[in-house]
């Protein structure tokens, strides 16, 4: 089996991660957990969100956290934007990249955005839009692309019209996420099918919930239709505030276990990512899902 020589991760744990958790972590432990990330070798982290603070507490901080970290000239720092106020917020606290959000379900997107998918679409725009002319690159997330809570099974022509719109609009990449970890693989090759009939797989990156087992079998999926690019989250944090039940990303630790056993490269070193997620787990007070992380910890306790 032919798999690619190297795959680009995101770290999305700072983002994703802590964004369902009901603790908030102090600011200054944020920033060092950001930071040892930073030292892992991953080439991009989304380190925030700057969605007003009434909806995601967790994340508050985020202004003060993207000016507190170090900087590694070796990492793309991205964060969440849901509109032109919190671009301009991002702005200023210093990003590379800005990450725009929106479901495919109907339902979803009122529930997660209180607007419908069409209602979405001008925000988006004039966020890309101004994301670009400040010369950032722009990655869309696309939610419920195979099944929705509310809504069941999603038909892939449903995922490619919003990925039409998205990429007219200027993105760079669009991150297609299993929001509540139900896809099985033969769901991911028909999904990938479709889509590349339109797109190149370098524009694709795939983004994993593991609610019911299934992410790393469909990352082995992905890597076999040629894709490089996935989100991940160490240790396995977050989870979906409008999917519930919904477990949180796939742990970059079991991904760096997969990826690295089968010979590919991705510039990560999983003994940084262990101990980050260490950190992380221990402020938190409860034991991460990543079976990985589990195994090494149960070694030294």
């Amino acid at each position: 089996m032919h798999y690619p020589s190297f795959i680009h991760l995101k770290e999305v744990g700072p983002r994703d991660g802590l964004q369902n958790e009901s603790i908030f972590i102090d600011t200054e432990d944020k920033v060092k957990w950001i930071d040892m990330l930073s030292d892992s070798g991953v080439g991009e982290i989304e380190y925030s969100s700057f969605v007003h603070p009434k909806w995601i507490p967790a994340l508050r901080d985020a202004q003060e956290v993207g000016k507190k970290i170090k900087r590694n000239s070796n990492v793309r720092y991205s964060a969440l934007v849901p509109n032109l106020k919190g671009l301009e917020r991002a702005l200023e606290a210093g990003i590379d990249g800005a990450s725009v959000f929106m479901s495919v379900s109907e339902t979803h997107n009122r529930k997660n955005i209180n607007k419908s998918v069409e209602e979405t679409y001008p925000i988006l725009k004039e966020v890309i839009s101004e994301a670009n002319s400040a010369d950032k690159f722009v990655t869309g997330y696309v939610s419920t692309v195979f099944d929705c809570p509310y809504e069941g099974r999603i038909n892939p022509e449903q995922v490619i019209r919003v990925c039409d719109e998205l990429f007219e609009a200027g993105v760079d990449f669009i991150s297609l996420g299993d929001t509540i970890g139900s896809a099985v693989p033969s769901q991911v090759e028909a999904l990938l099918e479709s889509v590349f009939l339109r797109y190149d797989s370098d524009k694709i990156i795939m983004h994993f919930h593991d609610t019911r087992g299934m992410a790393i079998a469909n990352i082995l999926t992905s890597l076999k239709y040629g894709i490089t690019r996935f989100d991940s989250t160490v240790g396995g944090l977050g989870g979906c505030p409008y999917a519930k039940g919904a477990a949180g990303n796939v742990a970059t630790n079991d991904v760096l276990y997969l990826l690295h056993g089968l010979g590919i490269k991705t510039g990560v070193q999983e003994d940084k990512m262990r101990q980050a997620a260490l950190y992380i787990q221990d402020k938190l007070g409860k034991q991460l899902p990543s079976k990985v992380l589990a195994y090494h910890y149960k070694k030294t306790v």
